[in-house]
């Protein structure tokens, strides 16, 4: 199947509401950012792998994520996981040139792919997205306080780190476990969680 018939059947089927959004995952092809042998498969709703047991999300379940997160012009936001950089560029074509986006994988080689993927839509250059490797559990502190956050592997519970690195009024979104929870920070030490069941990722791994 095509990839842009695959996003009108997620619009379809209420997966994709947002404008920002639709538009994003149209003009970010996701055959852009997945091995070769896999191009092929960009336009079925699943999960592909990259490499390093690790995948090129669900497209469904990206978009499920996105629309809770609801990334905005001009925010700060941390991409956790970002492996391929495929939601990193969504990130960066929702956020704009006034916003920045801060993808963190702890593979070196995805590290690499996730560049080499993203450069392909002129973002790194215009300086809006910054793939960083490291240890996603514990963020990027020297760049906090960020106004939302997107875990794209599955913890065990929510990162301290993470949540100590969001804004007042920001965002995460992130699995823990079989369910994404949607988490907004109140104050300081004040959260609200939303927990939303039924979906599997990779582990999130701490070096």
């Amino acid at each position: 199947m095509d990839y842009l018939l695959l996003v009108e059947k997620l619009i379809e089927i209420g997966g994709l509401k947002t404008l920002l959004l639709i538009e994003a995952f149209k003009k970010n092809n996701r055959a852009d950012f997945v091995p070769e042998e896999f191009k092929k498969e960009t336009g079925f709703d699943m999960s592909l792998p990259i490499g390093f047991g690790q995948t090129n999300s669900q497209p469904y379940t990206v978009a499920f994520m996105l629309e809770l997160l609801q990334p905005q012009p001009g925010e700060k936001i941390m991409d956790v996981g970002a492996g391929s950089g495929w939601t990193s560029a969504l990130l960066a074509y929702c956020v704009g040139e006034g916003g920045r986006v801060f993808a963190v994988e702890r593979i070196p080689e995805l590290c690499e792919f996730g560049k080499k993927n993203v450069s392909k839509y002129n973002f790194t250059n215009m300086g809006i997205v910054k793939i960083v490797c490291g240890d996603g559990n514990l963020g990027l502190s020297e760049e906090a306080p960020f106004d939302k956050i997107l875990v794209s592997a599955s913890a065990k519970e929510s990162p301290l780190a993470l949540k100590e690195q969001l804004k007042v009024g920001g965002k995460m979104v992130l699995p823990i476990q079989n369910s994404i929870w949607l988490v907004t920070k109140k104050s300081k030490n004040k959260f609200e969680q939303k927990e939303f069941p039924g979906f599997a990722f990779v582990p999130l791994i701490s070096d």
